[in-house]
């Protein structure tokens, strides 16, 4: 598995999916989720390099030392330093969840180096103040039994100590991630575990109080894509999130929840396509 050094001297890992195209680096969300659960975009690697990062404490990637080394905001600083690792003056990065958190972040310290960034069901409310929809879009589904059970250990929360019980707790969660939830759907939901340890690091230290307003230096085009039925993030914060960027264009994928590669691949395909290629 290809290897680079990190902000801390510590060796990262990423994997290599095709071979062939403009490379691409591709975050996962969770956070701290393993990456292989991304696959590879409903065919994306076939015209596209995708340099998938092990971010710290997932995967073949150790957690750091330090906690705030495994934060969104300072992991910023390995993906600038996996660019330079690649060779690549400027990058296109495509992140999906919690993982457009980081891709924020490095739009955020390292403007010049972005050439374009994807950001797929991004959570939203941090930095907008559009009022989440998220109930309003789950009353859809209510009277579904495994549903309303998976929204009921969402709001309770994990309350574990260990890896064991907080991947048990998202298996718990996992049909609110969908807008149905069939059999390709459940299978989606097996693949990929959480570390619990990156995930509390990833949150461990806070960005500067005007990261809102530094996004209005990102002069990079930004596209935004939203599940139409997205019951994690809700869909008119993550639209309004396009408006933060100067170059920002929302697409929302209709009959989506918060994995629009898997449930709409051709859809999926057909914006974010659309968009590399302008």
């Amino acid at each position: 598995m290809p290897s680079y050094v990190g902000s801390d001297e510590t060796t990262l890992h990423y994997d290599v999916v095709g071979c062939n195209g403009e490379p691409i680096i591709l975050l996962a969300g969770g956070a701290a989720r393993h990456p292989s659960y991304l696959g590879d975009l409903a065919g994306l690697s076939k015209s596209r390099q995708l340099i998938v990062a092990h971010l710290r404490g997932v995967g073949r990637s150790r957690m750091p030392v330090a906690e705030e080394h495994g934060s969104y905001w300072n992991q910023a600083d390995d993906i600038e330093r996996l660019r330079m690792h690649l060779g690549l003056d400027r990058v296109v990065v495509v992140a999906h969840s919690a993982g457009t958190r980081l891709a924020i972040a490095y739009a955020a310290q390292f403007t010049k180096s972005l050439s374009r960034m994807v950001l797929i069901t991004p959570p939203a409310t941090y930095l907008v103040g559009e009022a989440s929809d998220v109930e309003v879009l789950s009353q859809k589904r209510r009277g579904d039994l495994v549903f309303e059970s998976a929204f009921a250990a969402l709001a309770a929360g994990p309350r574990v100590t260990d890896d064991a019980g907080y991947n048990a707790w998202q298996q718990q969660t996992a049909p609110a991630g969908y807008a149905q939830w069939g059999a390709k759907e459940q299978a989606h939901a097996q693949i990929g575990n959480w570390s619990l340890a990156a995930a509390k690091a990833y949150f461990s230290f806070s960005p500067p109080t005007n990261f809102a307003l530094r996004l209005e230096d990102i002069s990079a085009p930004v596209l935004v894509l939203a599940g139409a039925e997205d019951s994690l993030t809700g869909l008119a914060p993550v639209v309004a999130l396009a408006d933060l960027f100067p170059s920002g264009v929302a697409e929302v994928i209709e009959r989506s929840g918060h994995y629009p590669w898997v449930e709409q691949p051709q859809a999926f395909r057909r914006a974010i396509d659309a968009f590399l290629e302008d």
